[in-house]
């Protein structure tokens, strides 16, 4: 099945025809779970590009609406759900557009700075009431559930390049992420903080987007840019905000390893660019650790 503008085209004449005269354009790097298109000026377009991410468009339909009334800072926000029809199998969701550049280190102004905004942003996230909200599982691929989950893959990983990595190192890391268990009341969780999904405008955090993996559990998952985006001192103001305790902290990088090492693993022969960068953050997680042992 493509999922292209001719058929967001026709989706809209179909279900929402007040809106059939605006431009319909795709969005630069539009995900993977769902693809994404610019309606008009001020919304935006997303479609399930397979049955395994249809859970998301009930989840965010129903619980993003509800935490953003919560939130200082912007986050995505549906304003009208599409339904399945013939050429088209699963429902679908017209969100408000927000403003912002993706993140990247050379458009924030000051990466102290924006490491404790990072970290407001996410104690405010969590403080938000979560009773009923989705409990981590297969539906955002256990984000904010037990790493244990992905404890084979990440040994499968370590064992097929021994010759490239400090295995031992990698294993007393993994390990010890393993053995830090939480025991915490269980608090929201976005699953997916990476810069494709944070927005900044004049060099500040502006925006939070892409909550498909949305749930409610452990809130490790959501520190690995401590790892993959900051720098020595701007992961420390990150972690001192946060105020987080050893035990998180731990599985936090845990879950950054677990993703660098799966995707140096997958890309080492085939996506030279991919697995530099994988490489890089495995360094930084390790000489990280190394030093504050």
């Amino acid at each position: 099945m493509e999922i292209n503008v001719d058929l967001v085209r026709r989706l809209i004449n179909e279900q929402f025809p007040k809106w059939s005269e605006l431009d319909i354009t795709p969005v630069r790097n539009g995900g993977n779970d769902n693809r994404t298109f610019h309606l008009g000026d001020y919304m935006s377009v997303r479609l399930p590009s397979s049955k395994n991410y249809v859970p998301q468009v009930e989840k965010e339909q129903k619980w993003l609406p509800i935490l953003a009334r919560e939130l200082s800072l912007p986050i995505s926000t549906p304003i009208a759900k599409g339904d399945p029809n013939q050429e088209y199998p699963f429902p679908w969701s017209i969100f408000k557009w927000l403003e912002g550049e993706t993140l990247t280190p050379k458009n924030i102004r000051d990466f102290n700075q924006f490491a404790r905004d990072l970290g407001a942003f996410l104690n405010e996230f969590q403080s938000v009431n979560a009773n009923g909200g989705p409990l981590a599982g297969k539906h955002n691929f256990y984000r904010g559930g037990d790493l244990a989950i992905y404890d084979q893959e990440t040994r499968d990983a370590l064992d097929a390049n021994t010759d490239t990595l400090n295995t031992s190192l990698l294993d007393e890391i993994w390990n010890l992420a393993l053995s830090s268990k939480f025991f915490g009341h269980p608090v929201w969780v976005h699953g997916d903080m990476a810069t494709g999904n944070i927005l900044t405008r004049n060099g500040k955090l502006s925006a939070v987007i892409d909550f498909g993996i949305l749930g409610v559990g452990d809130p490790s998952c959501d520190y690995v840019m401590a790892w993959t985006f900051f720098d020595d001192e701007s992961r420390k103001e990150f972690k001192r905000t946060l105020n987080t305790d050893e035990e998180t902290w731990n599985r936090a990088r845990g879950w950054a390893l677990w993703k660098a090492l799966i995707t140096y693993n997958w890309n080492r022969r085939s996506n030279k660019v991919i697995a530099e960068e994988s490489y890089n953050i495995i360094n930084i997680i390790q000489e990280d650790y190394e030093l504050n042992q």
